[in-house]
């Protein structure tokens, strides 16, 4: 209890056993224990389906044995910070230090023998239920991180493949069962790509597509993955920034279609994903000016300056917030729409170049702009880390691809005095007159 389980369940989506247990006995917990006693709780609590388990449900075995097929994170944080939340409060089991002490150090085993990870916080929560992997090292444990037993597909471009590929192979062992290599950037999610590599794939239903690379490598192999043999499981292995902290995470998979960016995908979530900060030392200063982009969206979403965080807790953090959001939300039905911050301008700007000559970090921190000054916010951190200079493209065929990246009615995601906010409806003329400022 105090460890922040609650919190960090519903950070991902999730309930907690408490909400359940007052609404099965209409009345709160401490009353329960008070008119009823800790027995009957408990009772409660072992026929309850949740993802924030109350810190002594695993004293039960039928409790345990539930456990077993299902994946179990011990939230696990100091005794002082526990005390420290719960102390003061009505909570049954924490009205004397003393015994709450007993209980936390009694509690250790049974928490270490049920777990089948540790979290030490609600980031780490949500990476873990998302199945996402971020340490340094990974890429040696790839063979480990795949999922099942069955054989791989190995997919990367030239570039990355020469890099890191002997890597990934002598980690996937004996699992290897063949390679693919895709064309480099946005080449990658063309429909001719796709046919040629589902046309080479060998894997039965039971095989892994591993996609080895960038966000357009992950993009295009996990559609790949969502529609061969009408779907089979895949593992991103994330080797630049923008797949990191964005592309990689979440199970949205797309190619392009010259009229636009991303309009064809599918939704497939990854078996797991797989996030190596240490591949971070082999990219090139303008590979990482291009994930900086990412990483400054996703600070400005959260309210924080994760640009400012050492790169291993800077992608943990921003891995994690997406992944929180994509688990809330994993269709991008509601909030996950706010990810698209800036993006509808950089779709239209990569679009009316042709994929040629502006980078999606370019556009996106071009789009960071448009949308800022339409929220009315301050456009000076974008301007100080991104550097953005407006870009050579015929003005008219960026607005016919803004037109379509839309798909409707012009609604943007903006940041509002309480946080971002998305379906914003806004006036065609300013948002034309906000993608003219973009182009030189």
């Amino acid at each position: 209890m105090g460890a922040g389980k609650t919190t960090a369940a519903r950070a991902v989506g999730g309930i907690d056993t408490d909400d359940l247990i007052e609404a099965a006995a209409g009345k709160p917990i401490s009353e329960i224990f008070r008119e009823d006693g800790e027995a009957v709780f408990r009772a409660y609590e072992q026929d309850a389906i949740v993802m924030a388990l109350g810190g002594g449900a695993v004293k039960s075995q039928r409790v345990r044995d539930a456990l077993d097929d299902t994946l179990t994170i011990w939230l696990d944080v100091d005794v002082e910070t526990c005390w420290e939340r719960v102390q003061g409060s009505d909570r049954p089991l924490a009205q004397d230090e003393a015994e709450f002490r007993r209980l936390f150090e009694e509690r250790r085993a049974l928490y270490a023998s049920v777990s089948d990870t540790v979290a030490k916080d609600v980031h780490d929560v949500a990476l873990a239920v998302a199945g996402v992997v971020v340490e340094r090292g990974a890429l040696q444990r790839l063979g480990e991180l795949v999922p099942g037993d069955g054989q791989v597909a190995l997919v990367s471009d030239a570039h990355v493949a020469g890099i890191h590929g002997m890597d990934a192979q002598l980690a996937l062992g004996s699992r290897l069962a063949e390679t693919h290599e895709l064309p480099a950037g946005e080449e990658a999610k063309t429909l001719a790509t796709l046919d040629r590599l589902w046309q080479e794939l060998r894997l039965g239903r039971s095989g892994t597509i591993v996609a080895l690379g960038g966000g357009t490598t992950t993009d295009a192999a996990g559609y790949a993955a969502a529609a061969y043999l009408r779907g089979v499981a895949w593992v991103p292995v994330a080797t630049s920034l923008v797949a990191q902290v964005d592309a990689a995470i979440g199970g949205k998979t797309a190619i392009d279609l010259p009229q636009g960016k991303n309009l064809v995908g599918a939704f497939h979530w990854p078996a797991a994903t797989v996030i190596d900060p240490a591949l971070l030392g082999t990219l090139p200063d303008a590979q990482r000016r291009e994930g900086m982009s990412e990483v400054v969206k996703t600070g400005l979403l959260a309210g924080e300056p994760f640009w400012e965080l050492p790169d291993d807790e800077m992608v943990r953090r921003c891995a994690a917030f997406k992944a929180a959001i994509c688990l809330r939300d994993p269709e991008d039905k509601g909030e996950r729409k706010m990810l698209n911050l800036g993006h509808t301008f950089a779709h239209a700007l990569e679009a009316a170049a042709g994929y040629e000559g502006v980078t999606h970090g370019q556009a996106v921190a071009l789009g960071l702009l448009a949308a800022l000054r339409l929220s009315r916010r301050d456009i000076s951190q974008v301007e100080e880390i991104l550097r953005p200079t407006p870009v050579r493209v015929d003005r008219e065929k960026a607005w016919e691809a803004l037109l379509r990246d839309k798909k409707g009615a012009l609604r943007l995601v903006l940041l509002g005095d309480d946080g971002p906010q998305w379906d914003v409806a806004v006036p065609a003329e300013d948002v034309r007159r906000e993608l003219d400022r973009l182009i030189a």
